[in-house]
């Protein structure tokens, strides 16, 4: 099949700057603009996503598909089909300017009727990737394994009740690892999609736990050994397709990774939509994993407060993104993560040109989200509010009580006999709105 001209002789993006009426230009995004000391493209390490991009074809849960890829025609040879597609992919990283990419394993390569097979293809598509990424400027964030379309994973993958489907899974995340690693990639991500359960009934929560930090540990232990040097990410998400996973949020993720000795080697990729899900906002999730010490990488996009599923829609809410920006600055940034676009054009998007068009709206939210965060950083519009709150437990004695240098007994008595009488302040939660208002 032919997909040269897939986008036609589009020119690469660029910045055009905030007047700029070219719907194919960045408005916002200056990837060499110095943003506290950093270039922006540095900053925000932007990836497209292999799956949504190239591998969805418009289908939702009451009608088939609508986009009709070429690469997507029944009755092709599968090989030739992921090199098709690989074609047209790195030609939108191209024309798009961004620094990474990430994929899972079958969104790249064809499932094969064994697991050897599948293994073969994806190897073959990992040299094909490299091949490309000697003449691109676009590397790999992360990659990752898919334990959750095939019908063998219906009852999970590492938490499985059959060992031959967790032996299964192991093959799948060697291979989908070292192909990580053999393309450079940052990180490694494990998305759970189907770790979780359907009705107590038949599940034993304890074995399925145990199992599932297990499976994490060898996947730790596997890292090592080939050195591969980047993080391993979970990503957590609350429901969809299970209905209740084990990954739920991140408060939950910290849990396990502390029960399972497994904080120093693994951190969480959060999404927006799965926070929404989590019933959490996308700052909490991404504040709670900075306090934690997980914090790792993004996907970025956004839900639809009508409807209670992940729509993978392109981030575009401005306050919502400055937020979130703001703590990722006043946190040191990202190291290997990134914010990655795991978002989907709508069913009717029909034209190869919507493609760009969702990317480069997305882009430009969060390059303008960023000039914004910055901007608040720097006045400390938020930070210095906040340590006003706080500073009492940054007195000498505040310290003293939280380094434990004070016993329970030694505070009561004194409050006894201090004659103290603490009156409430006010929180200013309008005026820290309004603040935030007037930088978006």
């Amino acid at each position: 099949m032919s997909t040269a001209s897939f986008f036609g002789d589009l020119s690469p993006v660029s910045y055009r700057g905030p007047d700029s009426r070219d719907p194919l230009s960045y408005r916002w995004y200056d990837k060499d603009r110095v943003v506290l000391g950093k270039r922006m493209e540095d900053h925000l390490r932007l990836a497209a996503c292999y799956w949504h991009s190239f591998c969805w074809p418009g289908g939702d849960p009451f009608g088939g598909e609508t986009f009709l890829r070429p690469w997507m025609r029944p009755g092709q040879d599968p090989m030739q089909a992921a090199r098709a597609k690989a074609d047209v992919a790195f030609e939108m990283f191209r024309l798009l300017d961004v620094p990474f990419f990430c994929f899972h394993d079958l969104d790249a390569a064809p499932e094969g009727a064994t697991l050897a097979e599948s293994v073969g293809n994806l190897k073959a598509v990992t040299e094909l990737f490299a091949a490309k990424m000697e003449t691109a400027k676009v590397r790999l964030l992360w990659g990752t394994a898919n334990l959750f379309s095939h019908r063998r994973y219906m009852a999970g993958a590492a938490t499985n009740p059959d060992p031959d489907v967790f032996l299964y899974a192991c093959g799948q995340v060697r291979a989908a690892l070292e192909a990580t690693h053999a393309l450079g990639g940052a990180n490694y991500v494990m998305w759970g999609g189907r770790e979780g359960y359907e009705t107590l009934l038949n599940t034993d929560l304890k074995r399925e736990l145990d199992q599932m930090g297990r499976f994490v540990s060898m996947v730790v232990e596997h890292k090592h050994r080939i050195g591969f040097d980047g993080p391993i990410l979970i990503e957590p998400k609350p429901r969809e397709p299970t209905k209740h996973q084990y990954d739920f949020d991140v408060a939950t993720v910290y849990g396990f990774l502390e029960r399972y000795d497994l904080l120093a080697d693994v951190r969480v990729n959060i999404e927006q939509n799965h926070a929404i899900l989590a019933g959490h906002s996308f700052q909490h999730e991404v504040a709670l994993a900075l306090a934690l010490g997980i914090f790792g990488s993004l996907d970025m996009n956004r839900g639809d407060a009508l409807l209670g599923w992940d729509t993978d829609q392109f981030a575009n809410d401005i306050g919502e993104l400055t937020v979130v920006m703001h703590d990722i600055l006043k946190g040191g940034g990202f190291t290997t993560g990134g914010l990655n676009f795991d978002a989907k054009i709508r069913r009717q998007s029909l034209d190869p040109e919507d493609l760009l068009h969702g990317h480069i709206g997305g882009i430009d939210a969060c390059a303008r989200a960023l000039l914004q965060a910055a901007r608040m950083l720097e006045d400390g519009a938020l930070t210095k509010p906040l340590a006003d709150r706080y500073a009492g437990w940054d007195s000498a004695e505040g310290r003293a009580i939280l380094s434990g240098d004070r016993d329970l007994a030694t505070l009561a008595d004194r409050a006894l006999t201090s004659g103290i009488n603490p009156q409430p302040r006010s929180g200013r939660h309008e005026y820290l709105e309004n603040i935030v208002n007037r930088y978006v």
